[in-house]
């Protein structure tokens, strides 16, 4: 009796550690956010005067009026949106296909092209900057949408190519061959077959890159300057300046920021968790 009692302690103490261990993850991941929606439901007398870590003595929603209004959000949200929207809807499209082609070619070429975009991975794009500011100025595409747009398209193809060619290795491709015995053309086997196959990968794609592009302050910042074209992540350094800075304000702006991805990734998540859990299998 006590050996089996032994046994189950010994087999349930290495879950306990695992439970403990993501329970410390989750409360460190959530303390800054919860302290910065604290933060943005304070006056500037209690974020100043009172203890950093107390509650507001009431909830303060003019800050995100006050945010609403210094960020010009109609202007910057819609901006921001449309950025990342056209931007992912564009990646999703092209490593998609790139990747189906990379991953049933067996041409030189293909391989080629895969160790390319590899080799794009290993160089950020932010040492890149001085080049990719040139090459917009020459093609007049600084301070324009589409400039941005083909900017963070350019910047994320390698690794969705390389995100989706590795699922893509991983599908089974008898499926593509009974599609093809049954008449349908490359066309029709591709969005019939192939795409339902790629949800998971592209909706671990479509949050990872559109965590990035929305939060991106780098590239918007270089390659916009224009008011009316600013992003959320630029219009918020407005916020802080060498004179005075409006934390409160700032705090409630990085509320209203987060809220739309995060709503994304409440979406997709299933998804997102089975792109990672299958690559994590089978690869």
């Amino acid at each position: 009796m006590k050996a089996r009692v032994s046994a189950r302690v010994a087999n349930s103490l290495p879950s306990a550690i695992v439970q403990l261990a993501m329970i410390a993850a989750a409360i460190f991941f959530l303390v800054p956010l919860a302290t910065v929606v604290n933060y943005s439901l304070k006056t500037k007398k209690e974020l100043y005067l009172s203890n950093p870590l107390s509650l507001p003595e009431s909830l303060n929603f003019e800050n995100y009026a006050t945010a609403f209004k210094k960020l010009n959000l109609l202007s910057t949200f819609t901006n921001t949106v449309l950025y990342t929207a056209i931007s992912v809807l564009i990646l999703v499209v092209i490593c998609g296909a790139a990747a189906w082609a990379i991953a049933r070619c067996r041409k030189p070429f293909f391989k080629f092209s895969y160790v390319y975009f590899l080799i794009g991975i290993l160089i950020p794009y932010q040492a890149l900057f001085l080049s990719i500011y040139i090459i917009g100025f020459n093609l007049r595409l600084t301070n324009t949408r589409a400039g941005i747009i083909l900017m963070y398209v350019a910047t994320s193809i390698s690794f969705g190519i390389f995100l989706l060619t590795s699922f893509m290795t991983t599908v089974p491709v008898e499926l593509e061959e009974s599609a093809r015995i049954d008449g349908c053309s490359v066309l029709r086997t591709y969005f019939s077959v192939v795409v339902p196959l790629l949800k998971p990968a592209m909706a671990t794609l479509i949050i990872m890159q559109s965590f990035q592009i929305w939060n991106d302050y780098l590239m918007a910042s270089l390659y916009i300057s224009k008011k009316e074209l600013r992003t959320l992540t630029v219009s918020m350094q407005a916020l802080f300046s060498q004179q005075s800075s409006d934390y409160t304000s700032a705090m409630a702006a990085i509320v209203i920021s987060a809220l739309p991805i995060t709503t994304l990734f409440i979406c997709l998540q299933k998804y997102f968790i089975k792109g990672l859990a299958a690559g994590a299998v089978k690869g």
